[in-house]
């Protein structure tokens, strides 16, 4: 595998593209996210989700990561059981948290492998964040 995994959570966050990873952070965005988020200063910038042990931001130990770990896994596509109940998309706080972008993107490391995956990536969140969602479009930039 000629990617760096590190800078690839398990659950399949791209920490490498988050504009709150150490390789991409900024004053301004530091300050805005220690405003908005309520997050300590010491906690940023963040290392991602391996780099932090499954704790990015100071966040409580994340039971995917601990799950993908205790099997063996780089990544939860890997797992026989994918995807578990962990990934079932819920209505509640689907405009706040990208758990379904997670989902999206295991698959799609599934489908066309982690290289792939990554020239692709920028685009997917380009998509996921700014897009607007069309029924049976998935979502379209205007």
């Amino acid at each position: 595998m000629s990617a760096d995994i590190d800078l690839i959570a398990p659950c399949g966050l791209d920490c490498f593209n988050c504009k709150l990873h150490e390789k991409n952070i900024t004053e301004k965005a530091k300050k805005v996210f220690m405003e908005s988020m309520r997050i300590p200063a010491e906690k940023l910038p963040c290392k991602g989700c391996r780099g932090e042990k499954g704790q990015p931001l100071g966040f409580p130990l994340c039971p995917t990561y601990t799950c993908a770990g205790d099997k063996g896994l780089n990544f939860c596509f890997e797992c026989g059981e994918f995807p578990c109940a962990r990934f079932q998309p819920v209505a509640d706080g689907a405009d706040r948290y990208a758990h379904n972008y997670k989902l999206y993107n295991l698959c799609r490391m599934k489908l066309v492998g982690i290289d792939k995956w990554i020239e692709e990536s920028m685009d997917i969140r380009v998509r996921y964040f700014k897009g607007k969602f069309v029924v049976g479009s998935g979502p379209v930039l205007e």
